[in-house]
């Protein structure tokens, strides 16, 4: 019988408040690469006409977004991620390993049909720029499209050993319209470490990666809107989630366990005979910059991993359904207006800070950094306090001349 109240309560937690009281552990795990595919989605920062809210994050007269408008495509700056992807041989010399550029990003629309997406590297020493194409499709105003490119595709033959900064561009050509626009300009710093290979031909077998220590003091606060409605319903923005997002660099393992403070006081703890329940989570990783080859025991870790936290009990607003539960009442943004505080433990110990701001509609307060860079999504930025040692040694200055692939965030500091 206590068996069956316990599965009984159990249910009623995630009926009642949405939340699965999640095991906030994480193993930082390289997942497999999918092929390159684009994927049209509703652009989650834009709301469809007519829904609520026209947008998560509040914005002053005085000081709105910045934008290129709803008739020119543009890309999601968070979403571009750009890794080496090392080939076991250089100019069919297996002695000698090699490089090619692999890419992810998402492309705002709209984006016509018969456009041709494409990026353009400027590698030294390596000939003529290499060009490859990106899948995409025709997308609307108010949807995004994410592809992947590169990498595989590339032939060996195009492998670099260059190692240093790298320009490439993101460009959009229509033969149709007789139009072509570049989209975005970034740069990259490639590097090299020694592969875990021994033996008499292994001296130029180098594993190739590019360096994203310019992520780990940048942090993201961002609403989700519910999916499970159709497509223009308010009911989509009528329970919002809350999420925020923080990069690490290395094998991390262990509990990553998210806090949220306001006014000094810890919320959106909720308890059922002692237990807590809609715990916060910070499992999914949202973004993966890795080598594609194992490097020598005792060099350093060249893997950087942006990691997804979600917390449960706290909502941007709920217009939906009660905010009472039988275990307390869920904290909502709009009855708490202020400042907040986020921190990230790991086994114990303190490695996140960051704050930021609501206001009495319990929208994010803009704090300009993301609308003046034109980031291309809702999605508030945040500078983060990278706390601790769990990150092995990283370069605490990269972000002022590297943030964004070469593209420095005006208006940011990191604490």
């Amino acid at each position: 019988m206590k068996k069956t109240v316990s599965l009984l309560l159990i249910s009623q937690t995630i009926l009642l408040i949405g939340a699965q009281a999640a095991s906030a552990q994480f193993t930082m795990k390289i997942p497999k690469l999918s092929s390159p595919k684009t994927q049209p989605t509703p652009a989650n920062s834009v709301p469809p006409s007519g829904s609520t809210p026209p947008s998560t994050v509040s914005h002053s007269a005085a000081n709105g977004p910045t934008s290129k408008g709803a008739d020119a495509p543009t890309i999601a700056k968070d979403s571009i991620q750009v890794r080496a992807f090392t080939f076991s041989v250089y100019r069919n010399n297996n002695d000698v390993w090699s490089w090619v550029p692999d890419m992810k990003f998402s492309v705002n629309g709209p984006i016509a049909s018969g456009s041709r997406l494409y990026v353009d590297f400027i590698i030294p020493g390596s000939g003529p720029s290499l060009k490859f194409d990106c899948p995409i499709e025709e997308t609307g105003a108010g949807y995004s499209s994410k592809t992947a490119c590169g990498g595989r595709q590339i032939p060996e033959d195009k492998g670099s050993i260059y190692t240093g900064p790298v320009s490439f561009s993101i460009k959009l050509a229509n033969e149709l319209a007789g139009s072509e626009m570049t989209l975005f300009r970034g740069k990259m710093q490639v590097g090299k470490a020694r592969s875990n290979e021994s033996g008499p031909k292994v001296a130029n077998h180098f594993v190739y990666y590019v360096d994203h220590d310019w992520n780990l003091p940048i942090g993201y606060v961002f609403y989700e809107r519910n999916d499970n409605w159709n497509e223009g319903d308010p009911m989509r923005w009528s329970k919002p989630s809350f999420n925020v997002a923080f990069w690490t660099r290395g094998e991390t393992e262990g509990f990553a366990e998210p806090h949220l403070f306001y006014k000094g006081t810890e919320v959106g703890k909720l308890y059922n005979d002692g237990r807590e329940v809609g715990t916060p989570n910070c499992s999914t990783p949202e973004a993966e910059n890795n080598t594609t080859h194992i490097t020598a025991a005792g060099s350093p870790t060249f893997k950087w991993t942006r990691w997804k936290c979600t917390f449960y009990n706290v909502l941007p607003w709920n217009r939906r359904d009660k905010s009472d539960t039988m275990f307390g009442r869920l904290h909502l943004f709009n009855e708490n207006p202020g400042e907040y505080e986020v921190k990230i433990l790991q086994k114990g110990r303190l490695i996140r800070s960051f704050k930021f701001a609501v206001d009495r509609e319990g929208k994010l307060v803009d704090n300009r950094i993301a609308t003046a860079n034109e980031l291309g999504s809702d999605r508030l930025i945040v500078p983060v306090q990278v706390l601790g040692d769990a990150d092995v040694t990283w370069n605490r200055t990269a972000w002022k001349t590297d943030a964004f692939y070469g593209n420095p965030l005006t208006g940011f500091t990191a604490p």
